[in-house]
């Protein structure tokens, strides 16, 4: 039961980012992150709903609108990395560093890792490191310098949702699924604002608009699920397993979309999907 539950989350979180990445090609990436997260609001009010909890306390609320902001900065990156660049280069490497972020961060608190942990995060760097370098060879030869943004958008997806892991980390279970809400209320009318200032769209192209909907919910959804396996203290099982969402999104972009994949880059994403796997067991 465990192994299909991370099987879902893996695929669940994979698709969603091939949703957002998908929709964010024709439309600007601002606009698919707005329609993403309202929808993934209407999820969130939804759950708490269900599984009406108590007033959280104060701090929990901040921490978790904190994690909303950058949640969205990191959804926003990945999105328009994504759409911009190859699937194959993005997801791998934002995973990457999403998942070392709170590593180091437990390192600066004086806390202590398992070996696997710190293995995986090792691997993980190797992985990025040999995804890099995937893109800078295809670019040498197709003489375009698309991969140096690929990774930087990549990088800050992955610190984006690195901290907002961290920051989730910090409020109390009895706070359910508040922080939850709270991130999407603080993640909607910011990313409206910003679109706003920069005189961008506020919603995407008309065929786009289900297809970031779809994203939201997705998302949403399984973030929830994610949440209730941890309740339900299932997590050490679940989290190997769903840890492995960017082969979804490689392999939906590869049937999809045809896209192409180096040698170098396959071996990158298996060493990504290895060392996502320690992290998570670790």
């Amino acid at each position: 039961m465990a192994l299909l539950l991370g099987l879902f989350v893996a695929a669940g979180f994979g698709g969603a980012d091939f949703l957002g990445g998908l929709a964010s090609r024709r439309s600007e990436a601002g606009a698919v992150v707005l329609t993403a997260q309202t929808a993934g609001l209407l999820v969130a009010a939804a759950w708490l709903a269900l599984f009406a909890s108590g007033a959280p306390p104060g701090p929990d609320i901040a921490f978790g609108a904190c994690a909303g902001i950058a949640n969205v900065v990191g959804v926003a990156a990945l999105y328009r990395g994504l759409g911009s660049g190859r699937m194959g280069v993005v997801a791998p490497v934002s995973a990457a560093v999403a998942a070392t972020i709170p590593i180091v961060w437990g390192l600066l608190q004086g806390e202590r890792p398992s070996l696997l942990g710190l293995c995986g995060a090792g691997i993980a760097l190797v992985a990025v490191v040999l995804i890099a370098r995937s893109a800078e060879v295809e670019d040498a030869h197709e003489h375009e310098r698309r991969w140096v943004t690929e990774l930087v958008l990549a990088v800050l997806a992955g610190a984006g949702f690195g901290l907002s892991f961290v920051l989730f980390a910090h409020t109390s279970e009895a706070s359910g699924f508040w922080p939850v809400l709270a991130a999407r209320v603080a993640a909607v009318p910011l990313t409206a604002a910003a679109l706003g200032l920069g005189r961008r769209a506020m919603l995407p192209e008309r065929g786009d608009r289900s297809t970031a909907v779809a994203a939201g919910l997705v998302d949403a959804s399984v973030t929830a699920l994610l949440l209730v396996a941890v309740r339900q203290e299932l997590v050490t099982l679940v989290a190997p397993v769903s840890a492995l969402y960017p082969g979804f999104t490689v392999l939906l972009a590869r049937v999809v979309l045809r896209e192409r994949m180096m040698p170098l880059q396959v071996a990158g994403l298996g060493v990504a999907l290895v060392g996502l796997t320690l992290i998570a067991i670790g």
